[in-house]
């Protein structure tokens, strides 16, 4: 079963988002930026003391946004505490408001911290694999179940391996998994990785693991059994135990880290000679996305081209277009990736990072916006009170992060649980 890359995050960081006590931290971050981006001054403030960055980050999905925008908000702690601090937020009349008095104590608040810091912790791994299945450099097929369980158990040690604190989240990602992501193919592209059978070989044991293999074999050759027989009980061996062709120092090599260049498809059709009946499947198998993120930016690509007033192009002249410009898009992507690090779950477009600076009842009000949404957030988007202050033009400038990838989501922002 195909799942578009965008969903994977729905699967997951949505299931884990409604749960407590990520919802309550989530609330409380989204109370803090609606609080700033509904007022001039608390929204002029935050651009000075940020030097003119925002702090809600618009997602490709609601919990991208929601992570992006966490994110942001843990970068900029110590700016937004400094902003609370200061003379301006003393002398504005928001400082005296019940509303404004709660804001303070929640940006003053180490456990406001340390809550985002823990929920960076669960999602980060998670949003990797989107990031992962989301971009366009390599087949992903051969690396969703494995990073699955890279990402289960480095949230298992986010939570310092206390069973009681990661059991509820390992039950969400198990339930989001089931008959979704854990099919034959899966797990079948999951042992045909020589990248995570050759770091563990443990895995050829794994009773699921050969009951995927076997059906995958069955499926692609029904009725043939000698074939079957020659797959399963002479190449298979051949590929598990590293022998013939596999037991070069090369190929031994080539699959030892999980680099940009690592592409098992690749690597099979190099050293997958000893085994060419399992390396025809193989190949098939691990050269497979598991995204329509690629699909569906092709049809937006049609789309643009094929107008109202160029709907008489010839079926050449568009498909050439349409493979020009998806193609021209995609070399400046990878361009941009190799570059500054392009991060895939950014979006000009604020639909879906709309609650981050609106309240819950005009969210539900307003249609997606059809035109780019940079200056939205001055116009329209939210109401602000009436206010005794002129804003000059350096405090309405305001700039966006660009496409800066962040690795380290909030590691470095740990509290001692003592301050808590």
């Amino acid at each position: 079963m195909y799942v578009g890359g965008q969903y994977y995050g729905l699967f997951f960081l949505e299931g884990i988002g409604e749960s407590d006590p990520y919802k309550s931290t989530i609330e409380i971050a989204k109370r803090i930026t609606k609080f700033i981006y509904a007022h001039h001054k608390t929204l002029a403030l935050m651009r000075r003391y940020t030097n003119k960055m925002e702090i809600v980050r618009p997602g490709v999905t609601r919990f991208a946004s929601a992570f992006l925008t966490l994110q942001s908000l843990i970068d900029k702690k110590d700016e937004l505490r400094k902003m609370f601090c200061g003379s301006e937020w003393d002398k504005c009349y928001l400082s005296k408001t019940k509303k404004g008095n709660d804001i303070y104590k929640m940006v003053m608040d180490n456990r406001t911290w340390y809550g985002i810091s823990k929920c960076l912790k669960v999602f980060s791994p998670l949003v990797k694999i989107l990031r992962m299945v989301d971009a366009d450099w390599k087949p992903s097929m051969g690396f969703l179940h494995g990073e699955l369980k890279k990402a289960q158990q480095e949230i298992k040690e986010a939570l310092n391996n206390q069973k009681i604190f990661y059991e509820p989240v390992m039950k969400i990602i198990r339930m989001k998994m089931s008959g979704r992501l854990d099919s034959s193919l899966h797990l079948a592209a999951y042992l045909l990785n020589p990248y995570y059978l050759y770091n563990d070989m443990d895995i050829q044991y794994d009773e699921k693991v050969n009951e995927a293999i076997n059906d995958v074999v069955e499926t692609l050759y029904p009725q043939d059994l000698d074939m079957q027989q020659k797959i399963l009980l002479e190449e298979l061996p051949v590929y598990t135990c590293r022998s013939e062709s596999f037991a070069k120092l090369l190929a031994l090599k080539s699959c030892e880290v999980n680099t940009e260049k690592y592409d098992p498809a690749n690597w099979w059709t190099r050293f997958g000679s000893s085994a060419p009946h399992l390396r025809k499947i193989a190949i098939r198998i691990l050269s497979l996305t598991t995204s329509s993120s690629g699909c569906e930016r092709n049809w937006s690509t049609f789309e643009a081209i094929h107008t109202k007033k160029r709907n008489r192009l010839e079926a050449s002249k568009l498909n050439n277009l349409v493979f020009v410009q998806f193609n021209a898009n995609l070399i400046l992507k990878n361009k941009k990736r190799k570059e500054r690090g392009h991060e895939v779950l950014l979006t000009d477009d604020t639909s879906e990072a709309q609650e981050w600076f609106i309240d819950d009842d005009v969210v539900d009000a307003i249609s997606k916006p059809k035109r780019s949404t940079r200056r939205q957030f001055l116009e329209d988007d939210f109401e602000s009170e009436d206010e005794e202050m002129e804003i000059d033009a350096e405090d309405v400038e305001y700039g966006f992060y660009g496409d800066q990838i962040i690795e380290q989501n909030g590691q470095d922002q740990d509290l001692d649980e003592n301050e808590v």
